[in-house]
């Protein structure tokens, strides 16, 4: 679902909404144009979440925003061990990949997630950078915009509903603004997604995010 607050457009199940016009006054937009960070979960490289943030990049280029890509799977980001040492705010003990989530989140002006369901959750992959947030909790509460994109091999609406959940409670804590949200149901084998009119749709939430 989309929150009232939302901006740009959002497809829910393959359903177009229009939400309200976008709010570049609250995101610190620089003349329409954004700083994006994209985030994927999928250890698949061509895996269906993947492709969809493909599109939804293509199309946020072609509208001439900047957008860098972290690829979870493929990066090391050791998880987060609760030991407080970065106080919230500060260095974390673990020297990683997560470095350059660290380097382009503060200033990104939208953060769109891209993962897969697995066993009825966000992957481990993306939830293990999702979690490393705590070291830099401070810096990133501030407006910004979100998208989720999420792919998942069954049909029903109630599977997709936990990590929904999730995702709006995270903006809700952070202060974040639901931009827009693909959910794609009945994807499974890799390149499913694209015999389906989810990757359009990721490409004009990208263009007119």
């Amino acid at each position: 679902m989309v929150t009232a607050a939302a901006a740009g457009t959002a497809f829910l199940g393959g359903s177009l909404l229009t939400a309200a016009s976008a709010q570049n006054s609250n995101t610190g937009v620089r003349n329409g144009k954004m700083k994006i960070l994209v985030i994927t979960g999928s250890p698949r490289k061509n895996g269906n979440s993947n492709t969809l943030a493909e599109h939804f990049i293509k199309g946020a280029q072609e509208a001439g925003h900047e957008v860098v890509r972290f690829d979870a799977a493929f990066k090391e980001v050791h998880p987060c061990i609760g030991c407080n040492r970065c106080g919230m705010n500060g260095p974390c003990v673990f020297k990683d990949d997560f470095e350059f989530v660290r380097k382009h989140i503060v200033d990104a002006d939208l953060v769109a997630f891209a993962t897969p369901m697995y066993y009825f959750g966000i992957s481990a992959q993306i939830k293990a950078v999702i979690d490393r947030f705590y070291a830099i909790n401070g810096r990133i509460h501030v407006p910004k915009k979100a998208v989720l994109m999420m792919t998942y091999a069954n049909t029903a609406a109630s599977e997709a509903k936990p990590i929904i959940s999730h995702y709006e409670v995270l903006l809700n804590y952070l202060g974040w603004t639901d931009a827009g949200q693909i959910i794609a149901p009945g994807v499974w084998p890799v390149g499913a997604i694209n015999h389906t009119k989810y990757p359009e749709q990721a490409y004009r939430l990208g263009k007119n995010v």
